[in-house]
């Protein structure tokens, strides 16, 4: 048996998942709304639920639905601008996983953090209170940064950062066991002997080689923000949760990462 497969045979264990899932998985190219891929991931948040795991959705796309809806065609690259898109983009978003979760007769609930509720001694144990909370409710909560006030997950999406490092610290806010991040590619890719690119499969440490690979100047070999992916998999590893980059555009990809499938990259945690 191969290594990463033995690895993987632990994901199902995983009690305490959270679901951080990119802008481009659940938006079209017009910042629409992608109701086929929210209703698909809804109802595989649903699934995992039903069968016992407390899930926490990380989403982006706020600032793409909010352009949609104000007719504006290219991203604003004023901070005010795009915290004017989030502010309207928000509410549609909520508006359609609060639809598509009653219809999995579920709840949802809105959490909206900023970079100094993780830094407040005071504000970080109520988000934290808060979320436990909603879980032990059998709620949903549904994360995103509060843009329309903190800028600061906005700008770093400018440069492709679209809420990773959000992710990251609510996992560490929550002491998830999983992290799945949700891409359109699928996984960490790296050069192939044969030509072109494959997968990898599993990282068991995150070194300076693994950034180097996708983040090598001009000869970069991932788009997307696979960097980002990856320092927010640092964080998180360094606080013992594993972490699962995979295609989040692919059927059944969140049922197939917690029954141990070979999906995605796997990153491992690290030691205590």
């Amino acid at each position: 048996m191969k290594i990463e497969h033995r690895y993987r045979e632990f994901l199902p264990e995983s009690r305490r998942v959270v679901v951080k899932i990119g802008t481009r998985v659940i938006a079209q190219s017009t910042g629409r709304p992608d109701l086929r891929q929210l209703r698909g991931l809804v109802a595989q948040v649903a699934e995992l639920r039903r069968s016992g795991y407390e899930v926490l959705v990380v989403t982006s796309g706020a600032v793409a639905a909010g352009m949609e809806s104000l007719g504006i065609r290219e991203r604003p690259k004023l901070v005010p601008d795009l915290q004017m898109c989030a502010a309207v983009g928000q509410a549609r978003m909520m508006g359609k996983y609060g639809e598509l979760f009653r219809h999995e007769k579920l709840q949802v609930g809105q959490v909206l953090l900023t970079h100094a509720d993780f830094l407040h001694r005071v504000r970080f144990a109520n988000a934290r209170r808060t979320l436990e909370h909603l879980l032990r409710a059998g709620v949903v909560p549904i994360i995103n940064e509060n843009d329309v006030v903190a800028d600061e997950e906005l700008k770093a999406d400018l440069s492709l950062g679209d809420n990773d490092y959000l992710a990251a610290l609510v996992v560490k806010l929550v002491r998830a066991d999983l992290l799945v991040i949700l891409s359109t590619v699928d996984g960490l890719l790296a050069p192939h002997a044969g030509g072109g690119l494959r997968r990898v499969r599993c990282v068991e440490k995150l070194g300076p080689d693994i950034f180097r690979l996708v983040n090598p100047g001009k000869n970069a070999l991932s788009k997307g923000g696979m960097d980002s992916k990856l320092r927010a998999a640092q964080i998180a590893t360094k606080a013992g949760c594993a972490v699962v980059v995979a295609n989040g555009r692919k059927r059944g990809v969140l049922t197939s990462v917690l029954a141990g499938a070979d999906t995605g990259t796997l990153i491992l945690s690290s030691p205590l």
